[in-house]
């Protein structure tokens, strides 16, 4: 029944940033979850959206990122949010991946921010850096920043579908937010919200032996 199982990368293959958030948010006394809702602001066309795309530049997003943030009159550091994307791999998923490469397509299917993975002194803590681990396991990496186009627009999953050939009927996908898994299975992919990974790992095992 299944073809092709694809991943998102941060929060499914690596830790997530949000749990960074949050201690960052803690550490200057920000409501909770004020850094998610900047980003999910206007999530077309906000800075964040921007930067994944890769239609504006570092120094070009951090002052937009933070302009938003002033306009719901809070005072947030971009640098210190982009540092909360050094995250850290899942072995589990990683071997999962490596598994799984024998018998289906796989691909790892991300919103990234590709300038902050360009300079050598960060290369090993920002989240693109980390996709190494699995690239030897993949048929593709389809990045936002490549692509001009991001999840969870509709265009970014036709794409991925065309360049692993494959109907999204024929597709597992595993992201850690809801709001890209929702256009994913209205074409036709079954979704998983990968909470942890442990549940991850039970749910797609079973989708897959047909439970």
């Amino acid at each position: 029944m299944f073809k092709a199982i694809l991943f998102d990368f941060g929060g499914v293959i690596t830790t997530s940033p949000f749990d960074a958030f949050a201690t960052y948010e803690k550490e200057i006394s920000l409501p909770d979850g004020i850094i998610r809702k900047i980003n999910s602001t206007n999530p077309d066309s906000n800075a964040w959206a921007k930067f994944e795309r890769n239609d504006v530049q570092r120094e070009e997003f951090k002052k937009l990122f933070e302009e938003e943030a002033a306009a719901l009159g809070h005072k947030i550091d971009a640098d210190r949010v982009l540092e909360c994307l050094q995250t850290t791999i899942r072995p589990r998923m990683v071997r999962l991946v490596k598994e799984l490469s024998t018998e289906y397509i796989t691909a790892i299917l991300t919103n990234n921010l590709q300038e902050s993975s360009d300079d050598h002194d960060q290369r090993e803590t920002q989240p693109i850096a980390h996709v190494s681990s699995v690239a030897d396991y993949v048929t593709s990496i389809i990045e936002s920043s490549k692509l001009g186009v991001r999840k969870p627009e509709s265009l970014f999953y036709e794409i991925a579908c065309e360049t692993l050939q494959v109907q999204p009927n024929e597709c597992v996908f595993l992201d850690d937010l809801g709001i890209n898994l929702k256009p994913a299975k209205e074409m036709g992919m079954t979704t998983i919200k990968v909470i942890n990974e442990q549940q991850a790992l039970d749910e797609l095992r079973d989708i897959l032996s047909g439970r």
